[in-house]
């Protein structure tokens, strides 16, 4: 079986296209033939080893796909469901089967493409996992730092379908999506906390973070309690500030609430780039980068 991922941890010239075995469900899994994979940074930290992964392994954290086997157990999926969800170990996914986790896996509509659906259980359920555990009131002000990638546009939807009052910092061309989307645009670089306080001048009640490092620590300064910094771009400075990383819940129930959201027109988790199968060394370069727009997700098959 065909499948994408690197021989050795490091740079992206250790990704290759490999030949794997397919692989067989077990309790709480499903083997699905995989028609779209989402592209995630964790991908390429997985590569690069931050996670302590050592030697081989198949990329892909999140695919769409039609059931193919049933692991010991499960219920509610039946061979030839279409179904999305996440893969065990955030690892697999770029392969022509791949592995889900039942309890992380939900039934896609007709009326949702594969592509969207196979975007949707890393990056719009990172931004819905972490509202619910900040639990704001309607009328209170959000800042999502780094608001024009793949979880901040969901965020800036849900936050705004919330009642939130929700900043964005953004490359400036990224602002009118953010505008878009329901955030009020700010400009990163220097001055970016002025810029805030002109807007929020006694600050705000959460920040969400995806750039971490400097950024996190500057716009740290606009939230008193800093219990309500979130950060899945810098866990050790986020925790060193208070806070901490998004608790993620990554069950059935969270995405099924995404995609009839997305069913009904509530939610776009823009996808920008479609790339296929082949392309999937550029497309894990597109988000490398750091730059791209939206999420990013590969066409793995009819």
């Amino acid at each position: 079986m065909r499948a994408y991922g690197f021989t050795q941890v490091g740079g992206p010239d250790n990704e290759a296209f490999l030949e794997v075995g397919v692989p067989e469900p077990g309790p709480d899994e499903l083997r699905v033939r995989v028609r779209a994979a989402g592209v995630n940074p964790g991908d390429w930290r997985l590569r690069e080893g931050s996670y302590g992964t050592a030697g081989q392994a198949v990329l892909g954290r999140e695919v769409a796909g039609t059931v193919t086997a049933v692991g010991e157990g499960v219920s509610g999926f039946a061979v030839g469901d279409e179904v999305f969800g996440g893969c065990p170990g955030m690892v697999g996914g770029w392969a022509e089967e791949a592995i889900v986790t039942a309890s992380f896996a939900a039934h896609r509509p007709p009326a949702v493409s594969p592509e969207l659906a196979a975007s949707l259980p890393v990056a719009a359920g990172t931004a819905w996992d972490a509202l619910e555990g900040l639990a704001l009131p309607a009328g209170a002000t959000l800042l999502v730092n780094g608001a024009g990638g793949g979880v901040g546009i969901p965020m800036l939807q849900l936050a705004r379908d919330q009642g939130l009052r929700v900043l964005g910092t953004a490359s400036p061309a990224k602002h009118e999506i953010v505008r878009r989307y329901g955030g009020i645009p700010v400009a990163y670089g220097d001055g970016v906390l002025d810029r805030l306080r002109a807007l929020a001048p006694d600050g705000v009640d959460a920040v969400f973070d995806l750039v971490g490092g400097d950024a996190l620590r500057t716009v740290a300064e606009l939230v008193a309690d800093k219990s309500r910094l979130r950060s899945v771009a810098d866990k050790p400075l986020v925790g060193e500030l208070g806070g901490q990383d998004v608790t993620r819940d990554r069950s059935t129930r969270v995405l099924t609430e995404l995609v009839r959201r997305v069913e009904a027109g509530t939610l776009d988790p823009l996808v920008t780039e479609i790339r296929p199968f082949e392309d999937a060394k550029a497309a894990l370069a597109l988000v490398e980068d750091g730059h791209s727009l939206g999420k990013v997700v590969l066409r793995m098959a009819a």
